[in-house]
């Protein structure tokens, strides 16, 4: 397999929904690809992503208030009252790294923008949060597979298909 189309297919990966750095390092690690390469644009594709959703969650949020203002509906609803509970409880950063193993970065991200996050404190947490996780799955990744790979005598996945 040509080595760039499986830097890209990481990259791809980490910007899909649900898969994210948590999944998608491991995966490219086991293949055989290099742990730094791998970390470095799982957390490219997954960032790319995030950055889109918090600003179009941030436009949609602006025009649904305005269409709410001109409508004249102010009423709270019970899973308003829910979101701002768990938003009292854990904050923006508990959310924020709590978020690629519960939800998935990019729902958080969309909670938190929904919660009354600003898109500046989001993208620093957000930010924050998916660089420490890339890095520790991509140290704990590469330690652990390469320990596998020694025991077994493999190179990763990719090896065994040329």
């Amino acid at each position: 397999m040509n080595i760039y189309l499986a830097y890209i297919i990481v990259f791809l990966l980490g910007a899909t929904p649900f898969f994210e750095v948590v999944a998608v390092i491991p995966i490219g690690i086991a293949t055989g690809l290099q742990a730094i390469p791998v970390t470095i644009i799982a957390f490219a594709g997954n960032m790319t992503t995030i950055l889109i959703l918090i600003t179009l969650t941030d436009q949609t949020k602006r025009w649904l208030a305005r269409r709410k203002e001109k409508k004249g509906k102010n009423k709270s609803e019970k899973k308003q009252r829910r979101a701002a509970f768990v938003w009292k409880k854990y904050g923006l950063p508990g959310l924020a790294l709590l978020a690629p193993f519960i939800t998935g970065s990019h729902l958080g991200a969309v909670l938190a923008m929904s919660f009354g996050g600003t898109k500046k404190q989001i993208t620093i947490w957000m930010t924050i949060s998916i660089v420490a996780w890339a890095i520790i799955m991509g140290v704990a990744s590469h330690y652990g597979i390469d320990y596998f790979f020694d025991r077994t005598n493999s190179d990763g996945f990719l090896n065994l298909i040329d």
